[in-house]
Formats: C-alpha cells, sequence, structure tokens
C-alpha cells in the first residue's frame, strides 16, 4: 500500500501510521517527504495482493467505492468557495487520499458557521435533477443515484426505501415490513411542500462532522441531489454537537418549510434501513418508531 500511495502522490512517504479500519477499507496519516501531512482511506489487504479469509469486499467494489467518495466531494465543492468539504488530494482505485484536517472540541461558533455554511451549500448550484451522475454508495452498500427529475417523494420511495427494506427485510417481522411500505405508499403526502434538489451530504452524522477549530468540516459523503431536509435529519438521529446552534443558523440563513420537524422521521427511516442492513435487527426498534411517527 505504501509503494501504492508514493505512485499515486508522486513523492516519498515518511511515515504512515494506521488508524484502523472502517467497514471494507483501511485508514491511515501519511507524512510525506514534501512537508505535507495527508489521510489516507485505502482498500483492505486483498486488493493489494494478501490474501485475507473472507475480504468484506471485492477489489472491483471498492473501486466504485473510493471512485463515488472522490467524485461527490468534488461535486459538492463545486457548489461554491465556502463549502465545508475538504478537496481531493489524489484517488485511484486503490485508495483515496484528503489532506490531513487536525480535530479540535466543537464550539458553538463552530456550529453556527457549519449551519451558514451548510444552507448556503442546499441553496446555491441547485442539480437539475435527484441522483447524480456517477454509483454512489453508502458506507459499502450501493446506492441507486439514476438521476430523476420527477418530484423527491416518489424518488425517495424508489431509490432509497425500497431497495434497503429488500436488503434488511430479513431482520424485520412481516409487520416491520408493511409499515414502512405504509410510509412508501403514502409519501406524498407526508412530504411537505414541493422543494427543488439540493446538492446534500447523504450521510450526515456526527462521526462525519470532523471539528476543526474555527469551522467543521463534512467527510464521508454518499453526495447526491437530494431533499436538504435530510442532511438536517442526519444530523439529528445520533445527535450532533450544538444541533441547536445548527439549526438555528441554518434556518435564518435558508428558512426551512413550514412542518420540516415532524417530517424529520422520514428522512431517517433511510439511514435506519441502512443500519438494519448493515448491522441487523439491533435497529429495528428505532426504524420501527421513525416510521409510526412520520405516519403521524
Amino acid at each position: 500500500m505504501r509503494d501504492g500511495l508514493e505512485r499515486l502522490l508522486g513523492t516519498p512517504v515518511d511515515d504512515l501510521t494506521d488508524l484502523g479500519s472502517s467497514h471494507s477499507w483501511t485508514l491511515h496519516r501519511a507524512s510525506l517527504a514534501d512537508g505535507r501531512e495527508v489521510f489516507v482511506k485505502a482498500a483492505s489487504a486483498s486488493f493489494w495482493g494478501d490474501d485475507p479469509p473472507n475480504p468484506p469486499a471485492t477489489a472491483s467494489d471498492q473501486e466504485d467505492v473510493f471512485a463515488a467518495e472522490a467524485a461527490g466531494l468534488r461535486w459538492l465543492g463545486e457548489a461554491g468557495p465556502g463549502t465545508p468539504v475538504p478537496e481531493v488530494v489524489a484517488a485511484d482505485g486503490g485508495m483515496l487520499v484528503l489532506p490531513w484536517l487536525p480535530s479540535a472540541s466543537p464550539t458553538p461558533a463552530a456550529a453556527e458557521r457549519l449551519g451558514r455554511e451548510l444552507a448556503a451549500l442546499h441553496t446555491g448550484a441547485r442539480p437539475r435533477a435527484y441522483g447524480a451522475p456517477w454509483d454512489g454508495y453508502i458506507a459499502d452498500l450501493p446506492l441507486d443515484n439514476t438521476p430523476d427529475d420527477r418530484g423527491w417523494p416518489r424518488w425517495y420511495a424508489e431509490r432509497r426505501l425500497e431497495p434497503f427494506l429488500r436488503r434488511g427485510a430479513r431482520h424485520l417481522s412481516s409487520g416491520d415490513v408493511r409499515l414502512v411500505e405504509r410510509v412508501m405508499a403514502d409519501v406524498e403526502a407526508l412530504a411537505g411542500p414541493p422543494e427543488p434538489p439540493s446538492r446534500i451530504h447523504g450521510d450526515l452524522w456526527s462521526g462525519n462532522v470532523l471539528w476543526t477549530g474555527d469551522r467543521a468540516m463534512l467527510i464521508d459523503p454518499a453526495a447526491h441531489g437530494g431533499h436538504r431536509e435530510t442532511d438536517l435529519a442526519m444530523m439529528a438521529l445520533f445527535g450532533t454537537p450544538h444541533l441547536d446552534r445548527v439549526l438555528a443558523a441554518y434556518d435564518e440563513a435558508a428558512p426551512l418549510a413550514d412542518g420540516w420537524r415532524a417530517r424529520v422521521p422520514l428522512h431517517q427511516l433511510h439511514p435506519l434501513l441502512v443500519h438494519v442492513a448493515l448491522f441487523g435487527g439491533s435497529y429495528r426498534a428505532s426504524l420501527v418508531d421513525a416510521a409510526r411517527a412520520a405516519l403521524g
């Protein structure tokens, strides 16, 4: 992997520190001979020629994941110079390289800045359709990003809820499945006022918000054209520091439609279905609660 990183960046690597693993890839901090510090997300050992038992994803899968993340970061960055995403230093089929961002404790001021910058991301340079012009992934599960210029409710039901309901159905009861299907059937009535597509992060839980001092940066996106309330609902799902400050600053910069708080469970259904598919029945109760709340 070190040789591959040096070839990709065109400079020697002075030091490479392992930071563990996540899903089907490994994480590293690298100090380069030219003085830069970078973060590296690399394919698992099977990609580099080792032969671990039962690798979690094929080399082809991992190549697609890195391509999707790099495309998503670049696409989000095209929304404007203030977009809170890191640049892509380099990417290929085996790894993704980003600048090293030192972490810091979250502050109210940084949270308010995040709210304003997220509002600018969602409301500026809007895409023409839902989805994206690349194959998507969330964690290492595929996302159907087929561009679609129909309204968001049917797109959400067909491209986000239904595929992951099928993936997670083995961990759910037949009654649970029917409950989510009721949401899908009623989604037009539940979705609130029509909204044009926004460039959204798509997986904006608190672990993908990196606090760096005076601002927060958004990492590990499942970026696509979607509904802006989705990112806000995801931030609420597992808790985000100073979320009240983020939301207040966001709503001041780009006022949200009436009733948006009541729609949070609807937008949380997709990430909860993803968690059911990835981790099993431990997320079943949260999924059922969200589906019931979405139906009112």
